[in-house]
């Protein structure tokens, strides 16, 4: 997928790049024509202007007897009057005598072509050049090329100084079209008619139009692979936790499940000599045993509410102080048991909130639970707080525990998630407990919330709303 999709894209920006490249090529000779055609009827509107400002050759040459449209159409006569020659004769005279005119007004034409030469090397270029003019013309042939863009231009001299300019044109920019004004002239000082285009890069992308749905459909293309893979990694990553969920998990079940083979073999063994002593202690491993397999189904039935869709919540209005009283009088035993004291401070004067008790019940003994787990070889201190921020009921258990490092206080409420602690596995369990106190509070429409130092202890804040 990642080759062909990389193919793909390579293929479409290839292709995005070679238009590009042939539209400004096709902008740059258009516009190139374009200036040339301006600069050629710049000089020949001036030299129009010039004959008309003369005498018309036409006029001087019928003064000298013939027009110039005879000199193409010559009329052979007979005059009545001279019938001495012959009809070849006259018709030479007259073509010598037209030839004699026609090289009077070529010279004519010659000399006046030399009088506008000298003359317009001579004139500055403000005086041979109409400007709106060239701007109307420069209009035109740009528009006769199909170009229909913003432009600017300027008239320099050699030296690079501006002479004229559209708008205060900068005439030191890279990317502008030079033309010669006045080509047909080889003089020492020509001008140069600069013209700049602000808007030529986004007339060129206006142009790829084309290619936009294939880029619509090759960035949706591109968020469906990105997804595709997403879906593809986390999958793999929930199945490898599952896999371990599995594998702990059968683990954790075969050691009660031998005890109480072991134990029930033990009774039923007429050789064994069974004492009131030995029932029991046999007795004992068997409620252990089946009181730690029940916890461990317990958490199995706690991964099962995560596979399905609907939880059923049946909530109903509590005083959350009333119940942490309860689940603090019947958790105190477990704290003594491990020579831990657990403090209450339930200050909260709005206390009444919509739960479901048997729900929110499981999440407060979640929490207090992993509080002593994890507090193995320290001392035992646990506090539960309660106040009220705003509409809200806030409820805190803290403990003096190992703590959690920063990098794992986002991951702890993942689903199978569980601290690296390498080949030590001081504490059971299978990293669903606080997911499932997170999907909980989640519920009933709050947030829960960890603040922990390493060997100093850690905090579980849950915010609910009250009514």
């Amino acid at each position: 997928m990642t080759l062909a999709f990389l193919g793909l894209v390579s293929l479409q920006v290839y292709l995005l790049d070679e238009t590009a490249t042939i539209i400004e090529e096709q902008f740059n000779d258009n516009v190139t024509r374009s200036l040339y055609q301006t600069a050629r009827r710049i000089e020949d509107q001036e030299i129009r202007n010039y004959l008309k400002s003369l005498e018309e050759p036409e006029t001087a040459i019928k003064k000298n007897g013939i027009s110039i449209d005879s000199a193409t159409n010559i009329k052979v006569f007979i005059s009545k009057h001279h019938g001495k020659g012959s009809i070849e004769q006259t018709s030479l005279s007259k073509q010598e005598e037209q030839q004699m005119q026609f090289l009077k007004s070529k010279e004519m034409l010659y000399n006046a072509a030399l009088r506008w030469t000298s003359r317009s090397l001579q004139l500055p270029v403000w005086q041979r050049l109409n400007y709106e003019n060239l701007k109307e013309i420069l209009s035109e042939e740009l528009c006769h090329s199909g170009i229909e863009v913003p432009y600017l231009f300027c008239v320099v001299d050699k030296k690079g100084t501006v002479v004229y300019s559209v708008n205060g044109y900068d005439s030191h920019r890279e990317d502008v079209f030079i033309q010669r004004l006045f080509p047909s002239e080889g003089i020492s000082n020509p001008y140069y008619l600069k013209l700049y285009f602000p808007t030529k890069e986004s007339f060129i992308f206006s142009s790829l139009t084309l290619f936009t749905p294939s880029a619509i459909l090759a960035l949706l293309l591109l968020l469906v692979f990105g997804l595709t893979i997403t879906a593809v990694f986390r999958q793999t990553h929930l199945t490898l936790l599952k896999n371990d969920f599995l594998n702990n998990m059968t683990h954790e079940l075969k050691t009660p499940i031998s005890s109480i083979s072991l134990a029930s073999q033990m009774l039923q063994d007429a050789q064994v000599n069974m004492t009131p002593e030995r029932q029991k202690s046999i007795s004992r491993v068997l409620v252990d045993e089946a009181g730690r397999l029940s916890f461990l189904v317990e958490k199995v039935l706690q991964m099962s509410i995560f596979e399905g869709e609907k939880m059923l919540m049946k909530q109903k209005l509590m005083d959350v102080n009333e119940l942490l009283k309860s689940v603090i009088s019947s958790f105190a035993f477990k704290v003594e048991h491990n020579n831990g004291k657990i403090i209450s401070e339930l200050k909260a004067k709005r206390a009444e909130a919509l739960i479901d008790e048997l729900h929110f019940s499981n999440v407060l003994y979640n929490l207090m639970d992993n509080a002593i787990k994890y507090s193995k070889g320290r001392t035992l201190l646990l506090t539960v707080q309660t106040w009220n921020e705003r509409d809200n009921l806030c409820i805190a258990i803290q403990d003096g525990g190992c703590g959690i490092k920063k990098e794992y206080q986002k991951k702890i409420f993942d689903k199978f998630f569980r601290i690296p602690t390498g080949n030590i596995h001081n504490v059971k369990g299978f990293g669903l407990g606080l997911a499932y106190v997170k999907k909980i509070i989640t519920k009933h429409h709050g947030t829960i919330r960890v603040e922990s130092e390493v060997n100093i202890g850690t905090k579980f804040i849950i915010t609910i709303p009250t009514i």
